[in-house]
């Protein structure tokens, strides 16, 4: 039965009064490249998760892809080195490693949190072996002690995938400030959105020059941004303008604008706000579907760490509960899902990989039993009573 009403999305974004002023700001002031609120965004994030260095990119993706680039720039990786990357995250984490000409190897993930299990990582090392691209799943940060541990022993290389997680902490520590390079997205129904958009932070000032260099095609750092031959005069000046279309490396255009900065500024003042209401949705979602743990799994947070919540996933327990049964209800009933981020059964990973089921069972379970919800600060209270109620439908029904 088809419920007519708008949909009760895994995400949204709202455009406040702040944000339509700062937009407007920028394009009053002409600016539409990169310029100072986006100076102020990248400190601001880079300062949030305890980093010297910000670089605001034009998506999660690119963030993701110049940092690996990076790291395999200036540690002198060869093509078909190999990358350890979960079994459950977005496409674009092993993407990435493919464009840089480097080996994506899986790994599996942890049941009860999705994140990559450090356990399952050393069987997935070979003499190739040269890094490892934590993902932290819906918001939670990995167990990144013992993955920092295997790092060090190793010889590794970490790139943090962090684009479902922002600003929160593992031991005290945040997100992104683990690794050489930590990436995230403030792509349309993340923690903060600006429409497109991605950063990385870091804590090396090469990585920061690199990074900046290979976002605008691999160009000398001397001039990066048009401001960087501002206030300059005589030699130095000279130096500058010598040099602004000098190319060091192979690169990229994957630039941000001044109104995607505008639109993250603005919503760095509202995230508190926007995680508390976060944290309400789910706590509700959380006592009502609790009834139903015989049948659904329900979002753990990980002890000793903080917890974003992106999304809402669920997992499929009792066998005689159809997934996809279950997700057409709702789906009928205007409200989206998701499957909880399927990889390696994925047309184009099979192609490439064959089929890996076998070998990564809590993968396999995942890609048949879970998916998410929203709980994003935007849903009404209404929309959240809607939501249980459609599962209470659904369950009188079993």
């Amino acid at each position: 039965m088809n419920i007519v009403r708008a949909q009760i999305g895994i995400g949204s974004c709202r455009i406040s009064p702040l944000a339509k002023k700062l937009v407007l700001e920028a394009l009053d002031n002409n600016r539409v490249s990169a310029g100072p609120m986006m100076e102020r965004f990248e400190r601001s994030i880079a300062r949030l998760h305890d980093c010297r260095f910000g670089l605001m990119c034009n998506s999660g993706t690119s963030a993701l892809h110049i940092a690996l680039a990076a790291v395999k720039e200036r540690e002198g990786w060869q093509d078909g080195d190999e990358v350890l990357v979960p079994a459950v995250t977005f496409v674009a984490t092993p993407n990435v490693v493919l464009f840089n000409n480097l080996t994506p190897v899986f790994v599996d993930v942890e049941p009860q949190y999705y994140c990559v299990d450090p356990r399952d990582i050393e069987r997935h090392l070979t003499p190739r072996t040269r890094a490892i691209m934590p993902v932290h799943v819906a918001g939670q940060p990995c167990d990144m002690d013992p993955i920092l541990d295997i790092a060090a022993r190793r010889g590794l290389a970490i790139v943090e995938d962090s684009a479902e997680a922002m600003f929160v902490r593992y031991k005290g520590r945040p997100v992104g400030s683990f690794s050489a390079i930590g990436c995230f997205s403030t792509y349309v129904a993340h923690l903060i959105s600006t429409g497109v958009g991605g950063l990385c932070v870091t804590n090396d000032a090469d990585y920061d020059v690199m990074l900046r260099s290979l976002m605008n095609h691999g160009r000398d750092s001397i001039y990066t941004r048009i401001d960087d031959d501002q206030g300059l005069e005589g030699a130095k000046l000279f130096e500058v303008a010598s040099r602004r279309f000098s190319f060091e490396r192979l690169g990229f255009s994957f630039r941000a604008t001044e109104m995607e900065a505008a639109l993250g500024l603005a919503q760095l003042e509202e995230r508190e706000a926007n995680h508390a209401r976060r944290l309400a949705i789910v706590g509700r979602f959380d006592a009502a579907l609790a009834r139903y743990d015989q049948y659904l799994q329900r979002p753990a947070a990980r002890p000793d760490a903080e917890h974003a919540r992106m999304f809402y996933p669920l997992v499929v327990r009792d066998p005689t509960i159809s997934r996809d049964r279950l997700v057409r209800h709702l789906e009928d009933r205007s409200i989206e899902t998701r499957y909880l981020l399927p990889l390696i059964n994925q047309p184009l990973y099979r192609r490439l990989f064959g089929n890996m089921d076998d070998r990564y069972p809590v993968a396999d379970r995942l890609n048949r039993d879970a998916f998410y919800i929203g709980c994003h600060p935007e849903m009404s209270d209404e929309e959240v009573v809607y939501v249980i109620a459609s599962f209470d439908e659904f369950f009188r029904s079993v």
